[in-house]
């Protein structure tokens, strides 16, 4: 099975759902959905007696802070076993309505990941059974992995660079 014949699959089952695809640099395939239409491509991926995408592989969260209207995405990773071959499907939504459904319906391994990717970036997976911190603490009131903090505190005067692979006075890494 090739990427081309998976693509062709989906577009032939389920004509228009597809708003974007590509094949990216690990050769895996790449589509694109809208959140409204997210849990019938998943359903399809699993479902469909030629793909078999039975394994969610992965699910996680992405922040795209320069995407005006697309600042989030989720992004989840299938497998087929049978015949070895994988697909990423993604997903872009606003940060200002951060919602996506749940996928727990449907792999019922998606709840930590739907928890873990709610954490990190804000992201609300409506229908999820128990959305709440999984790695953070509870009242933190921030997300940690969105692009909107700084990685290191400028102010801190008890570290030292060197120590830390970087040139103290110019920022560059040694190689």
């Amino acid at each position: 099975m090739t990427n081309e014949l998976v693509r062709a699959r989906i577009d032939q089952q389920l004509p228009g759902l597809l708003t974007a695809h590509e094949t990216a640099y690990d050769d895996m395939l790449t589509v694109e959905t809208t959140r409204e239409r997210i849990l019938e491509l998943l359903d399809f991926l699993r479902t469909d007696d030629e793909l078999q995408f039975h394994f969610l592989t992965t699910l996680c969260g992405i922040h795209y802070p320069e995407n005006t209207g697309r600042e989030l995405a989720v992004m989840y990773q299938l497998h087929n076993w049978q015949k070895n071959i994988r697909i990423r499907v993604k997903i872009f939504i606003p940060v200002s309505d951060p919602h996506v459904p749940s996928a727990t319906a449907l792999w019922p391994a998606a709840n930590w990941m739907e928890r873990e990717t709610y954490d990190f970036y804000g992201i609300l997976f409506d229908g999820h059974p128990n959305l709440t911190r999984i790695l953070n603490v509870e009242d933190l009131d921030v997300f940690p992995l969105r692009k909107e903090y700084k990685l290191e505190d400028g102010t801190r005067t008890d570290k030292d660079d060197r120590f830390f692979g970087r040139d103290g006075n110019t920022g560059r890494s040694f190689d």
